[in-house]
């Protein structure tokens, strides 16, 4: 199984002229043993997603945590989880990327699993709050930010051993290869259909944790994972074009 509670909103870009700004690095799931917060799963970030409702109304913000959660973490006391939401003006996406923009937060803490708060915050003014129990989905007292927040199966999708291939194809060939002016290598149809085939083709052996015919290296595994839906209204200022997304965890150090 391979969904989150999304708050009977449908994933996908809206139509409308708000668009959602994301980095790839907000993935992180294999972790070096240097960089790997094993004293406190439960602040490790895996993915940061955000993306808007079809009809364009709503924004969806989702952070996990815990990476292949064994099942025994709980959310607790000991950490705060912030989605920095940045909305920048400006009438196109060229535009909007380089303007200076306004900071709003959300921001929950628990108290355990079935017990949290969270806050959308633009500067020190409160614009919506939620309590309640968000194992169920809580919503706020106006009805414009919803909140879920449980184990789940990791919706990331990546295969280790189908990258691995395919890189050690391309850099057989690194050599020879001709780039455009864009820089971008150019290769042929059969050579194309080769990386394709490469990078859909289970292991057939373990690979790092990659189970012996699984193309997923994840599709076993599970997180805690806080889901927040908050109206685009209370989130864009004014007509501002384009939302910039990035989460954070804050915790003690040991």
């Amino acid at each position: 199984m391979k969904n989150l509670v999304l708050l009977g909103a449908a994933a996908g870009m809206a139509a409308g002229t708000l668009l959602i700004s994301q980095t790839s690095h907000a993935s992180d799931h294999l972790d070096a043993p240097a960089v790997r917060m094993a004293g406190n799963q439960m602040a490790d970030i895996t993915d940061v997603y955000a993306w808007m409702t079809p009809d364009g109304a709503k924004v969806n913000l989702v952070m996990d945590v815990s990476p292949d959660d064994a099942g025994t973490n709980t959310f607790g006391p000991s950490v705060q989880y912030v989605w920095h939401v940045t909305s920048h003006p400006g009438a196109t996406n060229a535009v909007a990327f380089f303007a200076p923009g306004t900071e709003l937060n959300v921001m929950c803490t628990f108290a355990s699993n079935t017990s949290a708060q969270c806050w959308l915050t633009k500067g020190s003014t409160v614009v919506d709050y939620v309590k309640g129990d968000p194992s169920t989905a809580m919503t706020s007292a106006d009805g414009h930010m919803k909140v879920f927040a449980g184990r789940r199966s990791d919706p990331f999708f990546f295969n280790e051993a189908g990258f691995l291939t395919a890189r050690a194809t391309v850099e057989s060939v690194a050599g020879s290869l001709m780039f455009d002016n864009a820089k971008c290598p150019k290769v042929s149809a059969g050579q194309a259909a080769l990386l394709r085939t490469q990078l859909v083709t289970p292991p057939a052996t373990m690979v790092g944790p990659c189970q012996m015919g699984h193309a997923d290296c994840f599709d076993t595994a599970n997180v805690m994972a806080i889901v927040v839906q908050v109206d685009k209204a209370s989130l864009a200022q004014g007509s501002d074009h384009l939302l910039a997304v990035w989460g954070s965890t804050h915790a003690p150090q040991n």
